[in-house]
């Protein structure tokens, strides 16, 4: 890539899109565009249109999502299925229509099927039924995939797609509700942690609310207590997590060195293209907890909430693809909780 080309990054305030521009600047890229919903409305066609025609980047990581955990996915899941679906036809189109070089649509690895089998190849694609508490995120993330490959094929453009596993860091959403089940978890215990040691203003700063009695509703509202953190499903359920900033050196890495004519597997019929971003190692979701309780200092238990979803009980990428492409992850788990943990703690 050229360092004087300009890079639109879509989606800059998010967990991967913050830590994309990170990286970028990082490697002496320095043209950034960024817009904040406020500025530009990815789902508006005419407004996503108006910018690529008066900016024209040069390369696009398409990084802008509307993302949330398990609780989120199968509540809202129209607000999922048609933003995303909306967010993605925009930006792809509009880089066709005005010349961009490269584009990198991130994904997910709920693309695959709930009985894939472990760990997941690309290959197993549209093999089976989707999990269903995500199943309307996951068509539009499949259906960013068919559209990229169908641009290059059809339009000779040269865009990528990646499916990111698990992703935590810096920027995460730590929204009791709507978020991801590492930062959910942190929070969480964090929480429980200040209530056993009786600091009522660090709650009620952490939570935002005027007086302990609100506080006390929320905690009870997700099983927080003193003595013990509710976790929703049985714990055994398996995840692979990624440190974001290695999911940013990830796409920098793929943007800079691998065009889409290298993840041609057959070019008579070209499918299964994307490329699984990942660590290749899972654990459980009560391991999870142990490691964070452990790091924020809680001498509480936890309590499995078994009456809830545990949704699939293993999703492990396969990342032969990616290996060989010469990428591998660096942050180990235990590390990336300790830095997200004291960012958190450091933005409050």
């Amino acid at each position: 890539m050229d360092k004087n080309a300009t890079y639109y990054v879509a989606g800059h305030r998010g967990l991967v899109g913050s830590a994309i521009v990170k990286a970028l600047n990082a490697r002496g890229y320095t043209n950034i565009l960024t817009r904040t919903h406020a500025q530009l409305d990815l789902t508006d066609q005419t407004a996503v249109a108006t910018f690529f025609k008066t900016h024209k980047p040069d390369y696009v990581f398409l990084a802008a999502a509307k993302v949330g955990g398990i609780v989120a996915n199968n509540v809202y899941r129209a607000d999922f299925i048609y933003e995303n679906l909306m967010i993605q036809n925009n930006v792809i189109h509009q880089s066709y229509r005005h010349g961009v070089k490269k584009l990198l649509f991130l994904g997910s690895t709920c693309i695959y099927p709930k009985e894939a089998p472990q760990p997941m190849p690309e290959s197993s694609l549209l093999t089976n039924v989707l999990e269903y508490t995500n199943e309307p995120y996951a068509i539009a993330k499949i259906a960013g995939i068919k559209m990229c490959e169908s641009y290059n094929i059809q339009y000779g453009t040269n865009f990528i797609s990646v499916m990111p596993t698990n992703l935590y860091g810096y920027n995460d959403n730590f929204d009791l509700e709507k978020s991801h089940v590492l930062p959910a978890l942190i929070r969480k215990i964090h929480l429980a942690k200040l209530l056993s040691e009786n600091n009522k203003q660090a709650i009620l700063d952490d939570l935002g609310v005027p007086n302990f009695q609100e506080a006390e509703k929320i905690l009870q509202q997700f099983g927080v207590s003193e003595d013990s953190v509710e976790i929703w499903g049985s714990g055994r359920p398996k995840r692979e997590f990624l440190w974001s900033q290695d999911m940013a050196d990830a796409c920098v890495y793929i943007m800079e060195e691998v065009d889409f004519k290298q993840v041609i597997e057959d070019p008579s019929e070209i499918r299964n293209t994307h490329i699984n971003i990942g660590t290749g190692e899972d654990i459980s979701i009560a391991a999870l907890a142990e490691i964070i309780k452990k790091t924020v200092g809680f001498q509480g238990n936890f309590k499995f909430n078994t009456s809830k979803p545990d949704g699939t009980l293993r999703k492990l990428t396969d990342v032969t693809k990616l290996h060989a492409l010469g990428w591998k992850h660096k942050v180990a788990l235990e590390d990336g909780i300790q830095k997200m943990y004291e960012w958190y703690l450091a933005k409050e």
